[in-house]
């Protein structure tokens, strides 16, 4: 099963497949990630090419790219975006960090100035915010 198959069921229905899906994703990653994926969706490129071209093993390369799919498929960013009104900055940095880039808390404490605790807490806050979110769409598919 590719990444892209990986990614069914998550109520994308307004993208005609889950490539476009990505693609509009990935334009939020940062350099190094966005043109990983973009090699991998727009040329074709095989995770051989890729592993050559970036000098790393083919599985590396194919554990990076299922990884970055997975975390643009999953949609956590795009409900704490979708909410971000009630999100303090620290919160919207956290989010980014965490569900976007796939930061640890000790990396994303570091790169904010934050403590551990001020980006787990924050880390509680969105995932209760999420749960909400994902209640709430369970609730509305029920009625």
């Amino acid at each position: 099963m590719s990444a892209i198959e990986g990614g069914r069921g998550l109520g994308t229905a307004c993208y005609s497949n889950f490539a476009d899906l990505l693609r509009t994703r990935a334009e939020m990653l940062p350099g190094k990630e966005k043109a990983l994926i973009q090699m991998y969706l727009a040329n074709g490129s095989s995770f051989g090419e890729m592993a050559r071209f970036a000098g790393v093993s083919e599985s590396t390369i194919a554990r990076r790219v299922r990884k970055l799919t997975r975390r643009l498929l999953g949609g956590e960013y795009m409900m704490c975006l979708r909410r971000r009104r009630c999100l303090s900055s620290l919160e919207q940095a956290v989010a980014k960090d965490y569900f976007l880039e796939g930061r640890s808390q000790k990396e994303i404490a570091r790169k904010q100035e934050f403590t551990v605790y001020q980006v787990r807490k924050a880390l509680r806050r969105l995932q209760a915010l999420i749960d909400s979110e994902v209640r709430r769409k369970d609730d509305d598919a029920n009625v």
